[in-house]
C-alpha cells in the first residue's frame, strides 16, 4: 500500500496502536504456567474490544487470533495447551484489521529467570530491528534495510534467518512489495516510494539461518539448525524524513 492522504495515515496509526497495545497486554501477562491458548485469548479480547479483527484468521483461516512460538518454534506457532515455563523464549506476533486497514507487529520475550545469552539476544534483536528501520526513507533502496541488519548481526556474532522476510501491508496482511530481505541480498534492486507501507522484521539467531516446517501441523516453523531465535517487528511508512513507525502503543 502507498498512502495517498492523511485519512489513510490516521487509520493505519489507529490499527497500529491497537495491535501494539494487544502485544503489550500479552507480554505483560506472560508468566510460567499460562498456556499459549490463554495468552492468545488475552490478545483476542483486546482486539475485539477495540473493534479489530485478528488478521491470521481473517486472511488465512489460521487456528488462532495471534501467532505464539516457543523456544524451538520461531514463527506461526498455533496457540494451544502448551504451558509456558520459566526460562522459555516466546515470540508473539499480532496482526489485525479495522475498517479495511491492517497493522502487524511482533516481539520476543524471555520468561524469567533469563539466561544472560538470551537476555543479550533479546536486547540485540530490538537493536537489529532499529538498525533496519534506520534505513527506511522515500527514495532509498530497500536493500539498505537488509544490509544494515546484516552488518549488525555480523559485528555482534549472530546469524539471520534468511527465508522469513518483511512484506508490504496496509489494505491486506501481505501485499506488494513482497519478500523484503532483512539480510544482505545483492539481487534486491527496488526503491522505497513516498508513502510505502511495509514491515521490518528481522529474525536474529544464535546459529539458525533457515526456518523449516515441522511435522505436527502445516503452520509452525522451526529454527534450522535448532538455535535460540528472536523476531521484533514494526509496520512503517517510508517518508522523505525517514520512517514513520505505525505500531507504537501511543
Amino acid at each position: 500500500m502507498t498512502i495517498s492522504n492523511d485519512d489513510e495515515l490516521q487509520a493505519l496509526k489507529e490499527i497500529g496502536a491497537i495491535v501494539a497495545r494487544a502485544l503489550a497486554a500479552m507480554g505483560k501477562a506472560l508468566e510460567p504456567g499460562i498456556t499459549t491458548a490463554e495468552l492468545d485469548g488475552i490478545g483476542r479480547a483486546y482486539l475485539e474490544r477495540h473493534g479489530a479483527r485478528p488478521a491470521p484468521e481473517l486472511a488465512y483461516d489460521f487456528p488462532g487470533a495471534t501467532c505464539i512460538s516457543v523456544n524451538e518454534e520461531i514463527a506461526h506457532g498455533i496457540p494451544g495447551e502448551r504451558r509456558i515455563l520459566a526460562g522459555d523464549l516466546v515470540n508473539i506476533d499480532v496482526s489485525a484489521e479495522k475498517d479495511g486497514f491492517y497493522g502487524d507487529t511482533g516481539a520476543s520475550f524471555a520468561v524469567p529467570p533469563v539466561k544472560p545469552r538470551l537476555e543479550r539476544l533479546c536486547r540485540d534483536g530490538r537493536r537489529a530491528l532499529w538498525a533496519g528501520i534506520g534505513q527506511v526513507g522515500a527514495g532509498k533502496p530497500l536493500a539498505g534495510i537488509g544490509q544494515a541488519v546484516g552488518r549488525f548481526a555480523d559485528k555482534n556474532g549472530y546469524t539471520l534467518v534468511r527465508n522469513l522476510a518483511s512484506h508490504g501491508v496496509g489494505r491486506s496482511l501481505h501485499e506488494e512489495p513482497t519478500e523484503i530481505a532483512t539480510w544482505p541480498d545483492k539481487r534486491e534492486r527496488r526503491t522505497m516510494t513516498n508513502g510505502l507501507v511495509f514491515t521490518v522484521e528481522p529474525f536474529l539467531s544464535l546459529g539458525a539461518d533457515w526456518a523449516e516446517q515441522g511435522d505436527s501441523d502445516r503452520w509452525t516453523l522451526y529454527s534450522e539448525p535448532c538455535a535460540p531465535t528472536v523476531q521484533y517487528e514494526h509496520t512503517v511508512v517510508a517518508t522523505p524524513r525517514g520512517a514513520v513507525v505505525l505500531t507504537l502503543p501511543g
